[in-house]
């Protein structure tokens, strides 16, 4: 068996984690990043929004600063994020954005003298100062009060990953791709690395190292409809939830978007709302100004999920073959102005639905986003419970985004956390002394070899993996969307428990060989099911609304009981429940608690928010 050594291994080869292997690389260490696709088809590529950082250069960004954008993250957030982390991310963003630019990155630039900019698709005029002629320029995204989403166009994420992975290269970081890693090799007290799997051949690799990274980004997979691609599925995150010794903090704060494609559920980015366009019913009516007065489309996320959800709830939606949904209107902007500006979805319009976006409408609907939940990890990306180990934007529970991210935030966080945790690993690894214990390593392998021949020759069972897959996802849909019940909670906890016992007891039909995805599968769908639970029962625990988790039972949202984060933990690994613990949400609250000045804006009265509930921190909730 081939053994690889490094100094640190990034088991994810999207943004965040080819940021972390840079700054290893420029502080003198090996890095090798293990991909499941070639590194520039990482999921970080189809990111079509901005990155948000205080510029201040554009005409609706003047005034801005890392102050700013800190509180507009944490209002975005419900006060659900550690403030700590959104100040030291607001005052790095503008860095972070000005080094990608020195690197390459062909960021959108502003353009003095008028321009013609919508809202609520009437248009509206601004004035680009001509001493800011060639600087970086930004646009608006929901939820924030300055204009500061810099855009490379409508694919930022395809500009900065092929930049960044250029850097990578230059500096010599290894991305080893087709390359799944099924299991870490830690002690109990430290993490020497994993044991991998060829994805071309299925042989199995030990890698070893003195610092892991995991940077896989999402689990956007685990649910019915899913904007995220299929690699998004929750693999890093089952690497630790296997360890028994590490939480998952906040799992159920998911985030939907409001415009998924019909019928992929492919993204169809924020920009096209930001740049005046407008939801429509089935009468090919407006509803959101009567639903989101003053905000309309631009409003939050989580907000416009909700209002949607209500209105197609109400009669509104839009019958199809493929599910209702109601339509995306961007035919004010004119053909010219989409092919200049939105060429992404003027060409995801082509190529799928097969319409023109200049002359018709697209059809959408709200769909899985994000996890504003992972890994939990301290502020220098360390996971706790293992050293050695640290993990890093989307797989990782910083905790930045709270119960909601801003658009915008997800790209600024993954360089900029894994830039800082980056530097953190290169402090780590200096006179870093590691002994590799070969028992821990073989027992290891000799333990994925044999779950990979029990689940070859049905030693468990013969349930189908894609079947179980399917109900732990028609779970989620029914009982752990947009708006979420205590009744559809409990159900969709009672049904994932029976999936959870199916799912122990998969069995191939293939034979598991060489290139075998049914292998890949089953080797995942347990630890997938877990992490469903702990989405399901973080939520019907959660017994208030913040952010994105809304619960039409108790609509409020509550300081005094839930200023909390939930820490989730499979401690047994034949247990069918997850342990949950609670935490403060943030050490210190330099912005109080207050309305999130939109949306539904309720939010409860039990407790005073300057002294968030704390009894329940070292409580466990089971069942």
């Amino acid at each position: 068996m081939q053994t690889v050594y490094t100094d640190v291994l990034v088991i994810g080869a999207g943004l965040a984690g080819e940021r972390v292997a840079i700054e290893a690389a420029q502080a003198g260490f090996s890095a090798i990043c293990l991909s499941l696709v070639p590194a520039r088809h990482s999921h970080s590529a189809v990111a079509q929004g901005g990155m948000q950082a205080a510029l201040g250069n554009c005409a609706g960004g003047e005034g801005d600063s890392p102050d700013a954008h800190f509180a507009d993250t944490v209002r975005g957030s419900d006060w659900g994020c550690d403030q700590e982390v959104a100040q030291l991310f607001a005052e790095r963003a503008p860095v972070e954005i000005r080094q990608l630019a020195h690197w390459g990155v062909p960021w959108s630039r502003v353009t003095p003298g008028a321009h013609t900019h919508f809202r609520d698709g009437a248009p509206i005029e601004r004035e680009a100062r001509p001493e800011n002629a060639g600087l970086i320029d930004a646009s608006g995204f929901g939820g924030t009060d300055k204009w500061r989403a810099c855009r490379a166009f409508d694919g930022t994420g395809h500009g900065v990953l092929f930049t960044v992975d250029n850097v990578c290269a230059k500096l010599g970081v290894e991305v080893h791709d087709k390359t799944e890693a099924i299991a870490l090799i830690q002690d109990g007290e430290m993490c020497f690395g994993c044991v991998a799997r060829c994805l071309r051949t299925g042989e199995l690799r030990v890698y070893l190292s003195k610092a892991s990274v995991i940077a896989t980004g999402g689990f956007g997979r685990l649910f019915l409809h899913s904007t995220n691609a299929v690699i998004s599925d929750g693999g890093g995150h089952i690497l630790v939830l296997n360890t028994g010794l590490a939480p998952m903090g906040n799992m159920e704060a998911v985030q939907f978007h409001p415009t998924a494609l019909v019928p992929t559920d492919i993204l169809i980015g924020d920009a096209c709302r930001d740049h005046g366009g407008t939801l429509l019913d089935a009468n090919k009516e407006r509803f959101l100004n009567i639903r989101e007065p003053g905000d309309g489309e631009p409003a939050g996320r989580d907000e416009v999920c909700r209002r949607m959800v209500r209105h197609m709830r109400q009669g509104g939606g839009v019958a199809s073959p493929h599910g209702e949904h109601l339509w995306l209107d961007i035919r004010h902007l004119g053909a010219e102005r989409i092919a200049s500006e939105l060429p992404a979805v003027r060409e995801l319009c082509a190529r799928i639905p097969g319409i023109d976006p200049a002359r018709q409408l697209i059809p959408v609907r709200p769909a899985q986003h994000y996890g504003m939940g992972g890994v939990r990890t301290g502020k220098d990306g360390h996971v706790p419970g293992l050293k050695g180990l640290f993990a890093v934007g989307e797989a990782a529970c910083w905790d930045l985004h709270g119960f909601n991210r801003l658009g915008g935030n997800s790209l600024a966080e993954a360089v900029v956390a894994g830039g800082m945790v980056g530097r953190k690993i290169a402090e780590f690894l200096q006179g870093a002394e590691v002994t590799f214990n070969s028992a821990v390593i073989d027992d290891e392998v000799k333990r994925q070899t044999e779950r990979i021949g029990g689940l070859i020759r049905c030693k468990a069972g013969t349930e189908n993996v894609y079947k179980v897959r399917q109900a732990m996802r028609q779970a989620l849909d029914e009982g752990a969307n947009v708006l979420r019940t205590g009744t559809g909670l409990a159900a969709c906890v009672a049904s994932l428990r029976e999936t959870l016992d199916r799912a122990r007891r998969v069995g191939l039909k293939s034979n598991g060989l060489g290139v075998n995805p049914e292998l890949s599968a089953a080797l995942k769908i347990e630890g997938q099911v877990k992490l469903a639970l702990m989405v399901a029962l973080g939520a019907l625990k959660r017994t208030e609304s913040r952010g994105c988790h809304h619960r039409e039972d108790f609509p409020a949202r509550d300081d005094g009981a839930w200023l909390t984060r939930t820490l989730a933990t499979w401690k047994n690994p034949d247990d069918d429940l997850p342990t949950l613990e609670y935490e403060p949400a943030s050490p210190a609250y330099p912005l109080p608690p207050d309305g999130r000045g939109h949306g539904d804006g309720q939010t409860g009265a039990s407790g005073a928010a300057s002294a968030p509930a704390t009894a329940r921190n070292a409580d466990a909730v089971r069942g």
